[in-house]
């Protein structure tokens, strides 16, 4: 495989995303009797009252969350052919912004049917999250995205957890998991997962969630390398705009 032709129309990708209300009261009646109908089929099994329930979970449902960093980064090569990266969050409290900036970057970067995203768990998560809110927000999903219906040798896009599974369909190994087995520096400094809708409505932190959802991007490229037996990206070698 020749890496360089591969990676020239690549694009790392991570979005974070955020329950769409603070708080379940903050609902309209009828978008809350919708989610505690859905929530009433959902695991409970720290027996979250129904409030605590909302803020814990719903921020990973499109239909109840909503996108407010995605982080972006793809590699190059300098004057001495050293691989680099260069990574950057899009981050807005207005979810229409962050889409439509995102949209335009891949639109003006990269040929529609050349550009091969890559995610860890895209396939279920991050590819249909984007396509669902810029469905909501009254955006045309841009042609590289639009794989609905598409059988999966049609589609280009790279799936790290996939690429981990080997076939096993009911694996699921996180990012950070994966990190540490291939010893590659954890993303999780700041902030991780599971915190991060608490960063964003109490601790009003939309900036440690950019960053967060950069150095994501900086370890699911280090992970692409791995799974392809290649040397990560120096230290000296990572730009972070």
């Amino acid at each position: 495989m020749d890496f360089q032709k591969v990676a020239k129309n690549l694009l790392f990708i991570d979005i974070e995303t955020v329950s769409a209300e603070p708080e379940l009261n903050r609902l309209s009646d009828r978008m809350k009797a919708l989610w505690l109908h859905k929530a009433s089929y959902l695991t409970n099994p720290n027996n979250l009252n129904v409030e605590e329930f909302y803020f814990d979970r719903s921020g990973i449902y499109a239909e109840f969350g909503k996108i407010v960093a995605i982080g972006v980064g793809f590699f190059h090569w300098n004057d001495e052919q050293e691989i680099c990266l260069k990574v950057k969050s899009i981050s807005s409290d207005n979810e229409a912004e962050v889409l439509k900036e995102f949209k335009a970057l891949i639109e003006k970067k990269y040929k529609p049917t050349a550009l091969a995203l890559c995610a860890h768990n895209g396939k279920e998560f991050d590819y249909p999250y984007l396509c669902r809110r810029m469905l909501v927000n009254g955006i045309e999903i841009p042609k590289a995205l639009q794989i609905s219906g598409r059988k999966p040798w049609e589609i280009p896009h790279y799936d790290t957890l996939d690429m981990w599974k080997f076939g096993d369909k009911k694996h699921y190994t996180s990012l950070e998991l994966l990190a540490a087995i291939f010893n590659i520096s954890s993303s999780k400094t700041e902030l991780s997962g599971d915190q991060v809708n608490h960063a964003y409505h109490i601790e009003n932190d939309l900036p440690k969630i950019a960053r967060y959802c950069r150095e994501d991007i900086i370890v699911l490229a280090q992970l692409f390398l791995k799974y392809h037996n290649m040397e990560t990206v120096k230290d000296d070698n990572v730009e972070r705009i």
